[in-house]
């Protein structure tokens, strides 16, 4: 099939599948005019490919998880399994700054509220 038509079935944009092609999690054949084809399988790699990209994974980790689609064993998907947790306490790690980060700002905020009340009162009292 063409670009254009896996576009529209995988629900993704021409520009995401060449993107995915560049990458290297994706590949097509070439005709005489260099338009590209895909084969059917295509369509549920797109998708695999969404749900990893979903998932808060980069180009780069994805490439080293598709042996395990490409040439699954027992191997493959210990590995795959293990970049995947590896990946977890990254994403992990990131939630904790964040909650720090929001715990700052929540405290600037009660200062802040805090300085408003204070001179509110102040005002008040003149």
């Amino acid at each position: 099939m063409r670009i254009g038509e896996l576009a529209s079935r995988a629900g993704v944009s021409v520009r995401s599948l060449r993107y995915y092609e560049e990458q290297g999690l994706l590949s097509s054949t070439r005709s005489g005019s260099g338009q590209r084809y895909f084969a059917e399988d295509d369509v549920e790699r797109v998708t695999f490919i969404r749900r990893l990209y979903a998932a808060g994974l980069s180009s780069r980790t994805i490439v080293e998880l598709l042996p395990c689609v490409d040439s699954p064993s027992e191997g493959n998907t210990g590995t795959a399994l293990e970049r995947m947790a590896q990946e977890r306490d990254r994403l992990s790690g990131h939630i904790d700054d964040l909650v720090r980060t929001r715990d700052a700002l929540d405290g600037l905020m009660a200062a802040a509220r805090a300085h408003r009340e204070s001179l509110r009162a102040a005002l008040a009292g003149s």
